[in-house]
């Protein structure tokens, strides 16, 4: 019996058409992949330090409005906090329970149960930090990622474009 044809897919020895069509798109892709993947793996790099200099910068922006308004209160770590957020409740000077969604700012070391003195935005009681903590003393595991990506990613960049600069000759 021979080759039976249904739509775009054939059946027997030969591909479908669709994965041809498909592969005839891709190719240019995995070939400028290929030739600049130096350009990509810095790039990557780049992306990951302009990230983290992003994190940074809204941090101590978000400082920058606690201390130009500070409030000042006792706080209690509660139960529903996790990596990302460590979730409070404390009352602000009018007698306002908060529990700020994003939770406080520089957590290190907080447990469920826990009182810890915060500051607050008097004018967005939502913007908190653990008291005597901001965003430049709590940078620091942030910068060691960034020299982590650097180290690891930095030399497979050079070798990279060392690799593709032996084989142009």
């Amino acid at each position: 019996m021979g080759d039976v044809t249904s739509g775009t897919q054939t059946t027997g020895g030969r591909r479908p058409r669709a994965v041809d069509e498909l592969a005839s798109l891709l190719r240019p892709v995995a070939q400028f992949a290929s030739t600049r993947s130096a350009e990509i793996v810095a790039g990557v790099a780049v992306l990951a330090t302009v990230l983290g200099l992003l994190v940074v910068a809204g941090a101590a922006a978000d400082d920058r409005a606690i201390s130009a308004n500070p409030g000042y209160a006792q706080a209690e770590v509660l139960e529903g906090s996790t990596f990302a957020r460590t979730v409070v409740r404390f009352t602000v000077a009018s007698g306002e329970i908060v529990v700020p969604e994003k939770g406080v700012f520089y957590p290190s070391g907080l447990q469920v149960g826990d009182s810890v003195a915060v500051e607050y935005d008097l004018g967005n009681p939502e913007l908190v930090r653990v008291a005597g903590s901001n965003a430049f003393s709590e940078a620091v595991p942030l910068l060691l990622a960034l020299l982590a990506v650097w180290a690891v990613l930095g030399p497979i960049a050079l070798w990279l474009r060392r690799r593709r600069r032996a084989a142009a000759g």
